[in-house]
């Protein structure tokens, strides 16, 4: 099994990180290099760290309502840096109208509440050697 490099991060100034801890030890015990940044990181700290980790994903947990924000300015940062083989996931509280607007933005996929940890280790383990391709 290929043992992938996550990084996980939560931007902006939402402080509430209980979720992002929960899926950090989900994908740790699956066999994932994980990497999280802490509470309140900016769009270009998350790239940067995400280029100097050699990461094969980011994601993103967003709760304050700014995700139509800080996912397409990481999207963007990943483009500008010339990372767009980072494969950029997330999570959070994201209105469905929302959802595709940020699909379209680069954002491969967006886990709402009532996901699950196996639901995103299946989806990582499958997508990211697909995204690699």
């Amino acid at each position: 099994m290929n043992k992938f490099r996550i990084l996980l991060a939560k931007p902006g100034l939402d402080g509430h990180d209980r979720g992002i801890k929960v899926i950090a030890a989900a994908l740790r015990d699956a066999g994932f290099e994980v990497i999280y940044t802490g509470l309140r990181q900016t769009p270009a700290q998350i790239v940067n760290a995400a280029i100097q980790e050699d990461v094969d994903a980011i994601g993103m947990s967003i709760l304050s309502g700014a995700h139509m924000t800080l996912f397409p300015a990481v999207a963007k940062l990943l483009k500008e840096n010339s990372a767009e083989n980072i494969l950029l996931f997330g999570g959070g509280i994201i209105p469905d109208e929302d959802l595709k607007k940020l699909h379209s933005a680069g954002i491969d996929r967006l886990f709402t509440p009532g996901a699950g940890t196996d639901e995103i280790v299946a989806y990582l383990n499958k997508r990211i050697p697909e995204f690699k391709q």
